[in-house]
């Protein structure tokens, strides 16, 4: 029998969270169709389905606003998704730029933004991000950089991120916490590349001095999430958790 309740518990607790979700999605970040068209283009397309959460997108929208974004960098374009939201955060005058290694996936970006009605302060730059970035140097600093491409590359995105940041910029990288896999120390399980690239990010975030960090579980019911970063003044220091 107490077994029986405990299963009855966890469907319970599943069907709530499913709820909460949803509700919320619904209440603050209801997609339109210009959203729900760059979703089904990735899918027509032949794209894997790991673009971010509706809520998600709507805390790269807040978080824009809390620091005031007028350039935002983002690497990884994917079919666009997560580029609307970040470039409907911006002003009229502001500038998205979009880093994609697919011609492919960036054409389909480009046409996402084009549905949007936000082409006009939105550009997608095709190619290696390691490569592209070292010609960004000029169109910094940015206010906001979204991490979300290949996951070995993270540790050396951070690198030129916080070359190409400013004080009060925000970092935000998505899948940080993989199931728990890239918060295990190193070495004490197997992990693949990807998992140790981001546990190796999540470490450097959350001990360079030049930044404060937090990492928040908010996606695949807690399973995944960002970590947030903001660049703090040079002399500024961390003295206490």
């Amino acid at each position: 029998m107490a077994d029986q309740d405990e299963l009855q518990r966890l469907r319970e607790d599943a069907s709530t969270r499913v709820f909460i979700e949803n509700r919320l999605t619904e209440l603050f970040a209801a997609e339109d169709d210009a959203l729900r068209a760059a979703l089904q283009a990735a899918r027509d397309h032949g794209m894997p389905e790991i673009q971010i959460s509706p809520l998600q997108g709507r805390l790269l929208q807040v978080l824009a606003s809390a620091c005031g974004a007028k350039k935002i960098l983002e690497i990884g374009a994917l079919a666009g998704y997560s580029s609307i939201w970040l470039a409907r955060a911006l002003p009229t005058d502001g500038r998205l730029i979009s880093l994609e290694i697919s011609e492919k996936h960036a054409q389909v970006a480009r046409a996402s933004l084009e549905r949007a009605r936000v082409a006009d302060r939105a550009e997608v730059r095709v190619g290696p991000a390691a490569e592209l970035l070292t010609g960004l140097v000029g169109d910094a600093p940015f206010d906001l950089i979204f991490i979300d491409a290949d996951k070995t590359g993270y540790p050396t995105y951070l690198e030129w991120a916080l070359r190409l940041a400013r004080p009060g910029s925000l970092i935000v990288a998505d899948n940080c916490i993989r199931g728990g896999a890239p918060l295990r120390e190193p070495g004490t399980s197997p992990a693949t590349p990807d998992e140790l690239a981001l546990g190796e990010y999540d470490r450097r975030v959350a001990r360079d001095p030049r930044l404060r960090s937090i990492a928040i579980p908010l996606d695949e019911g807690g399973m995944d999430g960002f970590a947030i970063s903001v660049v703090l003044p040079t002399a500024a220091t961390e003295t206490a958790p």
